[in-house]
């Protein structure tokens, strides 16, 4: 484990995105520690001798994605909230964003910090990165809880929806995937495009404020920020053919947690994974939507515990 974060914000290692102003949070440390090469961002706190708690974020959010979840966690958890490869501090690779390649990436990072076995507790493109995770570190995690996602090759749809009904959701992954054009249109538009889906894909459009749509946006725009962030999508199809690689030959045996809302995109997580799973658990989360943890963090922290004590 390492030392005990303190109450006063303070960065240890290089911090290669520097031209984005960090968020602090009371009580939390950031972080900075070479994953195989590539600098990861961790913001780490709570009790160093509890369970760990390693909480992945997805597009377009950084770690501060967990800020009002993290405090409920840090009387019980040693808690690290880490910013994916090409996400808010972290360093943006030019290559290397198919899920099994940064599942490695963050697990190096977590080894690193002194923790050896955690539950990881993830959402969205986090949620992708952390299901390559435990099939290739099942050995490590206590649990995998993942929040409103679908899996490369296991249950995002192969074809988008045409159905306005539905397609609002999903319209993006084609737009990403084209090269150069996204990032053509979207210069310069940055809080507009992380504007649309925060507002949109949250149930309440006013769960997030003028300062927290301004973060994520620079976040975007800075040192290839955008091009990191489109990366995932555009090796989604590399993620989806190692994911189903792997489960040719093994199921997951780890603990699962299917976190879904009561007006996000995937109605019931746990059925979605439970054909690759043999341990999953299902919650929904009433009056949310596609942003839990920024909608309803009470009701996140409350399931993060019940799940961890019920397979500590």
């Amino acid at each position: 484990m390492t030392g005990p974060a303190t109450s006063t914000p303070h960065a240890s290692g290089s911090n290669p995105i520097r031209d984005l102003p960090l968020q602090h949070l009371a009580g939390f440390t950031h972080r900075w520690v070479d994953a195989d090469g590539v600098r990861l961002h961790a913001v780490e706190g709570g009790r160093p001798s509890g369970p760990a708690v390693v909480l992945l974020a997805g597009f377009p959010q950084t770690w501060w994605a967990w800020r009002k979840v993290m405090p409920g966690l840090t009387d019980r958890f040693h808690v690290i909230a880490i910013d994916l490869p090409g996400q808010g501090h972290s360093e943006r690779p030019e290559r290397g964003y198919d899920t099994h390649a940064v599942s490695a990436h963050v697990h190096t990072a977590v080894k690193a910090l002194g923790v050896s076995t955690y539950s990881l507790v993830a959402h969205d493109i986090g949620a992708w990165v952390a299901f390559s995770l435990a099939l290739n570190f099942e050995s490590h995690l206590r649990g995998v809880a993942l929040l409103d996602a679908g899996i490369p090759g296991i249950t995002l749809p192969e074809a988008i929806p045409t159905d306005p009904d539905r397609a609002w959701k999903t319209w993006h992954f084609a737009f990403h995937m084209v090269p150069d054009l996204p990032e053509t249109l979207l210069a310069g538009r940055e809080r507009e495009y992380v504007g649309w889906f925060l507002k949109v894909k949250a149930l309440s459009p006013d769960t997030f404020d003028d300062a927290e749509l301004d973060h994520y946006a620079a976040a975007i725009a800075v040192d290839g920020g955008l091009r990191a962030s489109l990366a995932y999508y555009r090796d989604a199809a590399e993620s989806a053919r190692k994911n189903r690689e792997a489960l040719k030959w093994r199921h997951l045996t780890v603990p699962v947690l299917g976190i879904s809302s009561s007006h996000g995109s995937v109605p019931d997580m746990a059925a979605s994974i439970s054909p690759w799973a043999d341990n999953t658990t299902r919650i929904v989360v009433p009056d949310a939507g596609h942003f839990i943890p920024d909608e309803q963090p009470e009701a996140i922290a409350a399931a993060i515990r019940d799940f961890i004590a019920d397979h500590d």
